[in-house]
């Protein structure tokens, strides 16, 4: 039975993922940062449907929380098979008006939390010459978003990160890719007035925000593809860009 770790999944793309593998009958661990409650709830519903689940909370920006994650799944469920790199958070504001603080939370957040993650689960998976690693991106760390820079640079270094690493793991037919996602109907765009998101809609030529459950399947589909297909930022967004 595989074992998948879902990083941020209290709720989102994160959740999605969770209830969408949670179908296939696997062991998961779940994290997200401050909110156990939401957590337990996915928790819940993951075993409702047919699969063990065990969920963690903790800054996954702190390597020693990550090794505290993958110590408690190696006891539980043996080494993980699936890594799934969604935990994050959004800053929205001036550049010039960003605290160090601020700054360093969403680097932490966004990119430190995926190399932790993926340091530790590398070694296994090289022994095994098998495992999957999906780091979920952003349109914005392509193209940028104005008023959104600390996250738009994450999102870039995450699929820098991402092709890189994909060579260096293709030997051991590990495959690494990325998904970025355009505008999805998240809390992350709770502070959108309707009148902003009425205008991104209207930039969107699918004519709407994407969902979590339809990232969810692009995810669920990259788990179980062939090795070969890997360092790919795969763009998910109604045609934006």
């Amino acid at each position: 039975m595989k074992t998948v770790i879902i990083t941020g999944a209290s709720r989102g793309i994160g959740k999605a993922a969770a209830l969408r593998f949670a179908k296939e009958k696997v062991h998961m661990a779940i994290t997200c940062r401050n909110n156990s409650r939401l957590l337990e709830s996915v928790r819940l519903k993951v075993n409702s449907l047919g699969s063990d689940c065990i969920a963690y909370t903790g800054d996954l920006s702190i390597s020693g929380n990550v090794k505290e994650l993958f110590a408690l799944v190696k006891k539980t469920y043996g080494d993980a098979d699936i890594l799934i790199n969604n935990a994050g958070i959004s800053h929205i504001g001036l550049l010039h008006d960003m605290s160090d603080t601020e700054w360093h939370n969403v680097i932490g957040s966004n990119l430190d939390s995926v190399f932790y993650c993926c340091r530790e689960a590398i070694p296994s998976m090289i022994r095994k010459q098998s495992g999957c690693i999906i780091n979920i991106s952003s349109i914005w760390g392509k193209c940028g978003a104005s008023c959104e820079v600390a996250y738009s640079a994450s999102k870039g270094a995450i699929n820098a990160f991402t092709k890189a690493l994909a060579k260096e793991l293709a030997p051991s037919k590990i495959p690494v890719n990325a998904i970025s996602c355009g505008v999805i109907d998240t809390d992350m765009n709770s502070s959108f007035t309707d009148e902003e998101k009425k205008e991104l809609i209207n930039a969107i030529p699918a004519g709407r925000f994407g969902t979590p459950d339809e990232i969810a399947d692009i995810i669920y589909s990259l788990s179980i593809q062939s090795p070969y297909l890997t360092g790919q930022i795969i763009t998910a967004c109604g045609g934006l860009l």
